[in-house]
């Protein structure tokens, strides 16, 4: 009996096996025979079609097709895009301190690094540049452009640049620039410290520490932790700040992945440096990843109240993974999931419909997870707050607006008109703010244009190439000057979400990023709500029996 039994499990382990190996051997045959179709096509495009092609350009162009129809976050990197991780992940590069953004051939500052070679030199947000060195701007794309500008410390660089409509020459000498984690921290009442952390690079974890320790010799008895339109970044650092606050060999976060060797449980490895500090943690709808990590595991735990919007919803863990020839991808390996087992991906990239929609997993329901003294939380779409702020519902229109340049714009009409203002902790917008902003965009509709103001454009065009446009035009200017009165009524919907991002624009013009958040400090709904319940013990601990 018992050979038989042997026998029998000996059969089904050779079976299992070849069926495995069948697979592999399947997917392998298919690979291949995909690599050889594309080979092959590759070299008669290169030898027959009527014109030159660039095998670089085109085979960039099919990856990041192919890898833009599995999810936003696998991504193929050449060269150049591999440095640019890099310095993401380590926050430090050579370069002149300023961030620009390429759009209709012109590489436009969008922000001045604060004690950077670029203030130094005189250069400011709303520059045109048009030339670097003898090479003209307009012949480059936007990875070409920074690459250009950054470049080894101690080196110069020539602009040649368009300011409000007259051209400038600067020359700037490179440094090393370090982005900063922690942009800004300080005592924001007698006992309630505050930091911003605005990206979880290299240096979150040692910034957040220092921030943290600085304060304690101030006097801090309580901490907000600001992670609000935090994209991100290196797990690691989520795991280290997570540590400061819970005991050792705890764990902070799982990730499972296709292969056993990807998958991997996070502990915290170290002696945390405060264990009783009463913590709220900021998030809201841009707050992702290792964002969410560090608010979801503090929830997980009963260790600190999360307060704000429901969060961006990113469970997925990337990975670099070398190619040949010195690139790179970025894959989507696995998804993690907090202590209390949930996972909040909110996107499901997977099923897909036939028109190319991304169905939500919350919207089948959200699983229930319980913390650690037994509150419940919610898995899929997000970590949701356990306190939550209301905010009117960001129209479409608004998300056209807050995405386009016309805030930029503005600040860039109002700096030059306004030499100076009060300084961050004074500084707040009033309503006739706002309305002088919808004056300059009645002015300047071309700044933010709708999709129905886009597509009626498309229209007019074609009805004029079609010989039908003659009669229209009258009927058409009436329409169109209909259609951007209700967009600007539309804005009114959130005019408090707009006058916020405004001042962020502006004062960030005047006083750097770490003006910004002086100013949030003083004026911010969301963190004087935090610092009232910091400052109730009973509403404070109220949260946690809940």
């Amino acid at each position: 009996m018992k050979t038989k039994i042997k026998k029998w499990i000996l059969a089904v382990f050779v079976t299992i096996t070849v069926a495995i190996s069948a697979g592999f051997q399947s997917d392998f045959f298919e690979i291949a025979k995909q690599i050889d179709i594309y080979t092959t096509m590759f070299k008669e495009l290169n030898m027959y079609y009527i014109d030159e092609v660039n095998p670089g350009e085109l085979t960039t162009k099919s990856i990041n097709y192919m890898l833009g129809n599995l999810d936003p976050y696998t991504r193929f990197y050449d060269e150049q895009g591999v440095e640019d991780a890099r310095i993401r992940a380590t926050g430090e590069y050579g370069g002149i301190g300023a961030i620009s953004k390429f759009k209709n051939n012109t590489a436009i500052i969008r922000e001045i690094l604060k004690n950077s070679p670029a203030e130094k030199a005189g250069l400011k947000p709303g520059d045109n540049i048009l030339k670097i060195g003898d090479l003209d701007v307009k012949d480059f794309e936007e990875i070409g452009i920074s690459s250009i500008l950054n470049g080894l410390p101690n080196t110069k660089v020539k602009l040649k640049i368009e300011r409000q409509n007259k051209e400038l020459e600067i020359e700037i000498t490179r440094k090393k620039i370090i982005q900063k984690a922690v942009p800004f921290y300080t005592m924001i009442a007698t006992e309630v410290g505050y930091i911003s952390l605005v990206k979880f690079n290299e240096k979150a974890a040692e910034e957040v520490k220092a921030a943290f320790l600085d304060l304690k010799e101030d006097g801090m008895q309580k901490l907000i932790i600001d992670v609000r339109s935090n994209p991100g970044g290196l797990l690691n650092e989520a795991v280290s700040i997570v540590n400061f606050f819970i005991p050792k060999n705890k764990v902070v976060v799982t990730t499972k992945a296709k292969t056993k060797k990807e998958s991997a449980t996070y502990k915290t490895k170290n002696e945390p440096i405060d264990l009783e500090i009463p913590l709220t943690i900021l998030i809201n709808n841009r707050s992702a990843s290792a964002s969410e990590i560090l608010a979801g595991s503090l929830q997980d735990y009963d260790r600190a109240i999360v307060l704000g919007e429901r969060s961006f919803g990113k469970g997925l863990v990337q990975r670099y993974k070398p190619l040949s020839y010195g690139t790179q991808m970025k894959l989507t390996i696995s998804k993690y999931y907090t202590p209390s087992g949930r996972c909040i991906q909110e996107l499901d990239y997977t099923n897909r419909d036939d028109k190319g929609n991304i169905p939500k997993f919350s919207d089948t329901g959200r699983e229930t997870y319980t913390t650690e003294k037994g509150r419940t939380v919610y898995g899929g779409g997000g970590i949701l707050p356990d306190i939550e702020i209301k905010k009117p519902t960001t129209t479409k229109t608004t998300e056209v607006l807050l995405n386009s340049d016309a805030l930029f714009n503005y600040t860039t009409n109002y700096f030059y008109n306004n030499p100076t203002i009060l300084e961050p902790s004074k500084f707040n917008l009033k309503d006739e703010d706002f309305d002088a902003l919808l004056k300059y965009l009645s002015k300047n509709q071309r700044d933010f244009e709708t999709e129905t103001e886009a597509e009626f454009n498309k229209a007019l065009e074609k009805a004029a190439l079609e010989n039908l446009g003659k009669n229209l035009e009258k009927k058409y200017t009436d329409l169109l000057e209909v259609i951007q009165s209700e967009k600007l009524n539309e804005l009114e919907k959130n005019k408090e979400e707009i006058i916020s991002k405004l001042t962020e624009e502006i004062v960030k013009r005047y006083f750097y990023i770490e003006g910004v958040y002086q100013q949030k400090t003083v004026f911010d709904s969301t963190i004087l709500k935090a610092s009232s319940i910091l400052n109730n013990n009973t509403a404070y601990l109220k949260v946690f029996n809940n």
